[in-house]
């Protein structure tokens, strides 16, 4: 099973793949937040064989929504409609951080890198329920 994961945000939205097995996750490519991003993820869906994405849920740690987490809510469900394809919620929190340790020094962590970390742990929590 293919998946699909995003880091979203209000300017560039990081995504990443994952292998055909759905086991490990691996950055792809980072894509501005624009009129075209539907559309693009759309073609890379389609193109990769995508069957689950992976949204990064962006609340605080109280769990109190943030600016973002409205419009990553509204393009969640525009991708669900459009691709026709399940889209799935895990925690994204300190994922950026994460990635930025993993950042070569000096310089700001990557988004894909940062959607690799959300979809992996979602692959990680949800590995039983799959069947191999």
């Amino acid at each position: 099973m293919k998946f699909l994961g995003l880091d979203y945000g209000a300017k560039r939205v990081g995504l990443a793949l994952s292998d055909d097995e759905g086991k490990f996750a691996f950055p792809h490519i980072v894509l501005q937040n624009d009129r075209t991003l539907l559309k693009n993820i759309e073609e890379i869906g389609r193109e990769k064989g995508i069957e689950v994405i992976v949204i990064g849920d962006t609340r605080a740690l109280s769990g109190e929504p943030n600016p973002v987490t409205k419009e990553a809510q509204e393009f969640s469900d525009a991708l669900a409609s459009t691709l026709s394809v399940p889209v799935r919620t895990v925690w994204e929190a300190w994922s950026s951080i994460e990635a930025s340790r993993f950042a070569p020094k000096g310089r700001e962590h990557d988004d894909a890198s940062a959607a690799a970390i959300i979809l992996q742990r979602y692959l990680d929590t949800h590995a039983g329920e799959r069947s191999d």
